[in-house]
């Protein structure tokens, strides 16, 4: 479910945001409409010199493939050489950005609405969460919380990402 990425010259941000993890979740249908897939990548806040300097941290990655924290949504499958890539395949989301791969299981119909979308709404939290601790069960109550955070949202960096898999 988490992995952090400590490639050369990547060490120093690695170190800064310490562990970082990606939960998925799908939106309540409205009426007539689909129901959309969310994929959600945040830190603990765990990183070598504490939270604030991860989320200085992950402001500068983000900055550096460009998605803007607190910025517009960014369509990836408009812009060019953003370096994030979403894989869903077998029950699984794979994601693929500068210090950060992941993947995390996703229910069936977080796969069928993710493939029907063709797109996933994904969130990078720029403010720690260190409720979300990979291995241990993350509430509906807690997810709500914390991705209904005005505070957290306007922080966030925001993108719609393609939805690839192996069969095409």
């Amino acid at each position: 479910m988490t992995s952090t990425k400590s490639a050369s010259g990547s060490v120093q941000y690695a170190s800064l945001l310490g562990t970082l993890s990606v939960i998925a979740w799908t939106s309540e249908p409205s009426t007539g409409e689909r129901t959309a897939p969310f994929l959600l990548a945040y830190s603990l806040g765990d990183g070598h010199d504490g939270p604030e300097a991860g989320e200085k941290a992950m402001r500068t990655v983000l900055g550096g493939i460009g998605l803007n924290p607190g910025g517009d949504l960014v369509d990836a499958s408009q812009a060019r050489g953003m370096p994030i890539t979403l894989l869903v395949e077998a029950g699984r989301a794979v994601l693929t950005m500068p210090y950060l791969n992941a993947q995390c299981a996703v229910p069936p119909e977080w796969e069928q609405d993710a493939r029907e979308n063709g797109q996933v709404y994904f969130l990078v939290a720029t403010r720690p969460w260190a409720e979300g601790t990979p291995g241990k069960p993350v509430t509906e109550e807690q997810l709500r919380a914390f991705v209904g955070d005005e505070e957290m949202l306007s922080a966030a960096a925001h993108c719609l990402l393609p939805v690839r898999s192996l069969r095409g």
